[in-house]
C-alpha cells in the first residue's frame, strides 16, 4: 500500500511558480484512496489542469486513477482536441466504463487555461465545483464557483459533456479540489457541508497561507479516518 501510495504521488507534478504559480496538497489517510491531479502545457499559450477522484478506496480505486491520470497527460485519446474539455471528458467516458473496472466510475473537472486572454474553459463529470477567489480591498473577498453540470465518469455511456468559459481577473486564486476538502466528520458524527467550506475559503482563500490554515482547521475537527483532504 505504501509502495502503490508512493507510486501515485510520482505522478503529480511539481509546483511551479511562473508563468502560472501552481502549487497542490495531498493528505493521505489510513486507507489509499482514488484521488489524482496534474496541470501540464498543451502549448506555449494552454495550460491544462485537471483532478480526479476515483469511487472508494482501495488499489483497484488506486490503479484506476493512475490509468486515468497517465491518458489524460499523455494526451492518449486518439482525435479528441486536449484543449477542447466536453470532447475529453467523453472520451474518458467511453475509455473507462464502469462495467470493464470492476464497477468503479470517478468524477473529474478538467480546465484549460488560455494565458494571453485570461480565459478558462472548463468542464465536470459529478465533481465538486472549483473555486475563483478575487481579493478585493474594498469589498472583500469574491468567491465564484467555477462549476458545469455532466455525469460521474463511467456511469452512463453516451453522455454529452457541456463545457463553460470564465474569465480569470488578474491576481484570482483558482482552488481545484476534491470532496475530501469538506466531507469531514465532526466529534458530534455530523458532517461539514459545502456551503461551511465555501466560507472558509471566502474568508481565507486569497491568502498564501490558504492550504495550511485549511489543513489545520480540518485537522482540528478530528478528521475522520475515512476521509481525506
Amino acid at each position: 500500500l505504501h509502495d502503490a501510495e508512493a507510486y501515485l504521488r510520482s505522478l503529480f507534478p511539481a509546483p511551479v511558480e511562473s508563468p502560472v504559480g501552481i502549487e497542490w496538497f495531498h493528505q493521505s489517510c489510513s486507507e489509499l484512496g482514488g484521488d489524482a491531479l496534474g496541470y501540464h502545457w498543451l502549448d506555449d499559450d494552454h495550460l491544462a489542469l485537471y483532478l480526479l477522484d476515483v469511487c472508494g478506496h482501495g488499489v483497484a480505486s488506486s490503479l484506476l486513477s493512475a490509468a486515468a491520470i497517465n491518458v489524460i497527460r499523455t494526451g492518449a485519446l486518439p482525435g479528441i482536441k486536449m484543449r477542447q474539455p466536453a470532447q475529453v471528458l467523453g472520451a474518458l467516458n467511453r475509455m473507462f466504463p464502469m462495467e470493464r473496472q470492476n464497477g468503479l466510475y470517478f468524477t473529474i473537472w478538467y480546465g484549460v487555461y488560455h494565458v494571453p486572454t485570461r480565459q478558462l474553459r472548463h468542464a465536470a463529470g459529478g465533481h465538486p465545483p472549483a473555486l475563483l477567489i478575487t481579493s478585493d480591498p474594498a469589498t472583500g473577498n469574491r468567491l465564484q464557483t467555477v462549476a458545469s453540470p455532466g455525469l460521474m465518469i463511467g456511469a452512463v455511456q453516451d453522455v454529452t459533456y457541456e463545457a463553460m468559459t470564465i474569465t480569470v481577473e488578474p491576481g484570482a486564486t483558482l482552488y481545484i479540489l476534491s470532496d475530501g476538502c469538506y466531507e469531514i466528520a465532526r466529534p458530534d458524527n455530523s458532517m461539514l457541508d459545502f456551503d461551511e467550506f465555501q466560507e472558509f475559503m471566502r474568508t481565507h482563500g486569497a491568502s498564501a497561507e490558504c492550504l495550511q490554515r485549511l489543513v489545520e482547521d480540518r485537522k482540528s475537527t478530528r478528521l475522520n479516518s475515512s476521509h481525506r483532504t
